[in-house]
């Protein structure tokens, strides 16, 4: 299972890059691999603002839909664009092109509450 060891994660099994207050968020490549096949990923919040915790889209694969929560607080800026036509990029490539929102945080401390690597490979075994 690949954990990167520059991002934070959530219990959800979302990551966050931080990059100044822009927050890049996505799904885990322990997630993805629970889902399996990725076939559609839905997020109809850009431009709204949303706290810690919130669901700002879903993830449908071939036997299931999950929602994805919000791991920072804050305006959700961009949608990657590129998951309309291909998808599986999240199965492929979770923590590069497979990224799904960015995030202008409006509280960033609370990257501080999030796991690092280790601590989330503790919790998913």
């Amino acid at each position: 299972m690949n954990i990167p060891s520059g991002l934070k994660y959530s219990s959800d099994h979302e990551w966050v890059k931080v990059e100044g207050d822009i927050a890049i968020i996505g799904i885990t490549d322990f997630a993805q691999s629970q889902l399996g096949d990725i076939v559609f990923v839905d997020v109809t919040t850009v431009g709204e603002t949303l706290a810690q915790g919130e669901v700002f889209g879903s993830i449908e694969a071939v036997k299931t839909v999950s929602d994805a929560f919000l791991p920072v607080g804050g305006e959700i800026l961009e949608f990657n664009e590129a998951l309309n036509d291909a998808p599986d990029t999240v199965n492929k490539d979770p923590y590069g092109e497979g990224w799904m929102i960015k995030v202008r945080m409006s509280e960033p401390g609370q990257v501080d509450g999030l796991m690092d690597a280790a601590a989330y490979q503790a919790t998913i075994g």
